[in-house]
């Protein structure tokens, strides 16, 4: 009974390590590079053509069916103009809409005593940014200033020449 266990052990360890070995690669395995096949333009050119004979047949089928009948359940539908109603254009266009405050802000102000006197610098926020400007620098590229006083700094809108005037709130 021993040599019959001893032999049935030897044979499910050679079993197994059979199994272990067949598992694992020895080695290294040749590494191919992948090939892409590029369409040749011929080819290009005759997907384009198929697509495009496709796209006609489809318009040459039409998906639904002219309609000449009244529909008894489409309440209220709107009248298309035919060729012989008139076209009704309005005389004038509307007003524009007032114009708009630019978002322009009068943060504070700052004074420096010279030999000159007091050159003022107001300091605005708007579009995004902090402008730091005496009179004569410019905000943005559409504004002007014109004069930087105790109470507050005017704008001229390179534009239309309109005075803006910011106060300190």
């Amino acid at each position: 009974m021993n040599s019959m266990r001893t032999a049935t052990f030897v044979l499910g360890a050679g079993a197994i390590a059979a199994l272990i070995a067949g598992a694992t690669t020895a080695g290294r395995r040749p590494v191919g590079t992948p090939t892409i096949e590029r369409a040749r333009p011929v080819e290009l050119q005759g997907a384009e053509l198929a697509a495009e004979i496709a796209r006609l047949q489809e318009r040459l089928r039409p998906t639904t069916e002219p309609s000449t009948s009244r529909n008894l359940f489409r309440f209220n539908a709107p009248v298309r103009p035919t060729m012989d109603t008139p076209l009704v254009v309005p005389d004038a266009l509307p007003p524009a809409p007032p114009a708009m405050r630019p978002p322009l802000t009068l943060v504070g102000l700052a004074e420096d005593t010279t030999d000159a006197g007091v050159v003022r610098t107001a300091i605005i926020s708007g579009f995004g940014d902090i402008f730091l400007v005496k009179a004569g620098d410019r905000v943005g590229s559409r504004y002007r200033v014109a004069a930087v006083a105790s109470d507050g700094a005017d704008l001229i809108d390179d534009t239309d020449g309109a005075t803006l005037h910011l106060s300190l709130k």
